[in-house]
């Protein structure tokens, strides 16, 4: 199974993981990428929280799975009026360390935000059992409502990337791949370095306080000019935020179309941003996360041609315990629109979609 250049999205009947699919087949379509879709869920713990769609009893292992086969085949009808073909897998066990294995094979894991008791809660419940912070390939994560429970709109094309980085190399790993996805849709970059407040220095206008911010600057236009050389395109804006990471690349998601960090697993800039999901970014941002993890980077750095996104060894779905691929057909259209329509404010009349 070659999948170094494929897209896997989860889901789980919420409208959330409809919209996640939505996204991944939007960009699947854009990158050339396959998209597969995997339904996961778990016995004996299965019951009704497990999916949003409908209600199963206690341990009843045949009617999960025709549960999880018409998830998929709603999912699968999304993708294809993406004019995307999907394929699709169902999983049953835990799914957080289903989908650190599975991340060995793909080139980008999608997951949709903001359910509860489904499966993004448990892919990122905690820093120590978060997907982002320990997967091997890239995660995104799409964001359904804003704090306010507020729809979001997702844009058929993306025209304004940002990214938080940082002198690490998971900072800078981050800004790397930030500037190649932003120039494969010919969108704008900006670029937060995120710093500590310097208040206390004497004098508003200080020049201790000048220096330091120009120090600043000139570390960022290092870290930049080799994207700039690589991307003579490729137009980067450049901004030095004092204060908290989190709340400056959260604001920042409400005028960019996706967000690009690095995640260390732990601690420091990264940590930050990743250390808490219910108060840090993921959380908060109205816009798609993409998320750099540790591991990925990590292996990045061996200078290897990598087998795999992360320079890992594939491992086949008979190796991945509770991985089954299934032949699903896809629903009828119309109930893709009548999706379409829900998870969308600008998707309405219909499931007929308004322009842009």
């Amino acid at each position: 199974m070659v999948n170094d250049k494929a897209i896997l999205v989860g889901v789980d009947g919420s409208d959330a993981s409809y919209k996640a699919t939505w996204w991944a087949a939007n960009y699947a379509k854009h990158a050339g990428l396959t998209l597969q879709i995997v339904c996961a869920y778990s016995l004996p713990s299965y019951a009704a929280v497990s999916f949003d769609a409908t209600y199963t009893a206690l341990g009843d292992d045949k009617a999960a799975h025709n549960d999880a086969q018409e998830i998929l085949s709603k999912a699968k009808a999304i993708a294809d009026e993406q004019g995307v073909e999907a394929t699709t897998l169902i999983v049953t066990g835990d799914p957080a360390s289903v989908f650190v294995e599975l991340s060995r094979n793909y080139n980008l894991i999608v997951i949709g935000n903001r359910g509860k008791g489904g499966l993004a809660e448990r892919l990122l419940g905690t820093t120590s059992s978060s997907l982002p912070a320990y997967a091997y390939c890239p995660i995104i994560v799409v964001p359904y409502t804003d704090d306010d429970g507020k729809l979001m709109h997702l844009n058929n094309t993306i025209t304004k990337v940002a990214v938080g980085s940082d002198e690490t190399r998971w900072g800078i790993k981050a800004l790397e791949i930030a500037a190649s996805f932003a120039n494969s849709w010919g969108a704008e970059l900006d670029v937060t370095l995120a710093v500590p407040s310097i208040d206390g220095l004497t004098g508003s206008d200080s020049d201790e306080e000048h220096g330091i911010m120009e120090s600043y600057m000139e570390d960022l236009d290092v870290r930049i000019k080799p994207l700039q050389a690589a991307y003579p395109d490729l137009r980067i804006f450049k901004s030095i935020v004092p204060g908290s990471a989190v709340q400056a690349l959260t604001k920042a998601s409400h005028e960019h179309d996706v967000v690009v960090v690095g995640s260390r697993g732990r601690g420091g800039f990264t940590g930050l941003l990743l250390g808490s999901t219910s108060q840090g970014l993921l959380q908060h941002a109205v816009s798609p996360v993409y998320v750099v993890p540790r591991k990925y980077v990590e292996a990045s750095e061996s200078g290897k041609t990598p087998n795999s996104p992360a320079d890992v060894p594939i491992m086949s779905l008979e190796e991945i315990s509770g991985v089954q691929q299934v032949d699903i057909p896809r629903a009828d259209a119309q109930l893709a629109r009548d999706i379409d329509a829900i998870i969308d404010p600008l998707r309405q009349d219909d499931g007929e979609k308004k322009p842009e």
